[in-house]
């Protein structure tokens, strides 16, 4: 379960940056940082999903 936290905390550091980025008025960057928040943040809500599969469905 450990990872999935770990996956969760990059992403939301991601999109931490893609908001600096916004304010600061690079939207390149922004752009970016958005797309790879939202990959590390899917894929922690996949994992999490299979893991409490696994444990009955809760």
């Amino acid at each position: 379960m450990r990872h999935v936290y770990m996956r969760g905390l990059i992403g939301l550091i991601w999109l931490a940056a893609a908001i600096v980025c916004g304010i600061s008025g690079s939207f390149q960057m922004m752009g970016l940082y958005i797309i790879l928040a939202g990959a590390f943040l899917y894929s922690a809500y996949t994992a999490w999903k299979k893991e409490n599969n696994g444990r009955g469905g809760r």
